[in-house]
């Protein structure tokens, strides 16, 4: 019951900016940009549906190269031949929940002559179920943070990201929800609530963008959003009520990958605080009690890196 009430008052406190509404308020005040992505080479996770794969796209469409990545090789197939089977449309299977298949992919784009322009880490699922890999880890926190840590760092320190390039880490507003607690990314199946789950890996996105920044001084540059409320194929699978209560306010994909789209254009300086959302930095934080974390982000990156190395 107070489980119930306390995701109503979510939604209540929340409908006005991440439903469809919210964008079509936000987008009055917004001003043309160059669009034009010649050049460029765009590196995105999570590729095969929903958000990545409306992002690739229209990445492509504006003359970027597209690296799309996922771990669906038919619906990678599928999106190629969309894009015509374009000699700038590239598709790559990955299997994000697998460190190891990140440390293998992320060679490869090491051994490639040129850098990546805009690194997208947008891949990203709710498990209502837990589930462990075959090296030990929670399935979605290696795909929702771990793979996108190992992934970045790497390619970061190999200098395989244009000095000028663009990280952008794909939240959720569910992270509004959470405080960053280390001791709530490693739960044990008798203890896990997917939800709760993918909350503290969002909001682990949100600490681990500023602690980049901080380090690598704009040298990329890193941001966070997060997409609003969008009808994807994965809230259909993992929040269905949701979807059937909300399903005429909720967002399309394209409109949701409008902002990193847009930050991969545009590339603002690097904020210290704060969360994108239809092209405008949001507070972080709406609640006082997220403002209190159990860890630092000196924490979430020693415990990022300590479960790195080991698997």
């Amino acid at each position: 019951m107070l489980r119930a009430l306390a995701s109503l008052f979510f939604y209540a406190r929340f409908y006005g900016q991440f439903s469809v509404a919210g964008l079509q308020r936000r987008r009055a005040d917004w001003t043309p940009y160059n669009e034009d992505l010649s050049g460029q080479t765009w590196l995105i996770t999570g590729a095969s549906g929903g958000i990545g794969r409306a992002m690739a796209l229209q990445a492509h469409e504006r003359g970027a190269t597209v690296l799309a990545v996922a771990r669906n090789r038919e619906k990678l197939y599928a999106l190629r031949a969309e894009a015509g089977n374009s000699t700038r449309f590239e598709v790559l299977p990955v299997d994000f929940s697998l460190l190891a298949d990140t440390r293998r992919f992320a060679a490869k784009l090491i051994a490639r002559t040129s850098p990546v322009s805009v690194l997208v880490n947008n891949v990203g699922v709710l498990l209502n179920q837990y589930q462990r890999t075959e090296e030990g880890l929670e399935s979605s926190l290696v795909s929702n943070l771990l793979s996108h840590y190992l992934l970045t760092e790497t390619l970061v320190e190999a200098d395989a990201i244009e000095s000028g390039g663009v990280v952008i880490n794909m939240s959720s507003g569910g992270m509004y929800g959470a405080a960053l607690d280390l001791k709530a990314l490693t739960r044990d199946a008798a203890d896990y609530d997917g939800m709760a789950a993918y909350a503290q890996h969002k909001r682990a996105q949100v600490v681990l963008t500023h602690y980049w920044n901080q380090r690598w001084q704009g040298r990329p540059k890193v941001h966070v959003m997060h997409p609003g409320w969008v009808d994807t194929e994965g809230v259909q699978t993992s929040l269905p009520w949701f979807r059937a209560t909300l399903q005429r306010r909720l967002r399309t994909a394209a409109q949701a990958a409008d902002t990193a789209l847009w930050l991969g254009s545009t590339r603002p300086a690097p904020a210290a605080e704060g969360i994108w959302l239809d092209r405008v930095l949001d507070d972080e934080h709406v609640f006082g009690f997220t403002r209190k974390p159990a860890a630092s982000a000196d924490d979430l990156v020693e415990f990022l890196r300590a479960h790195a190395q080991a698997a």
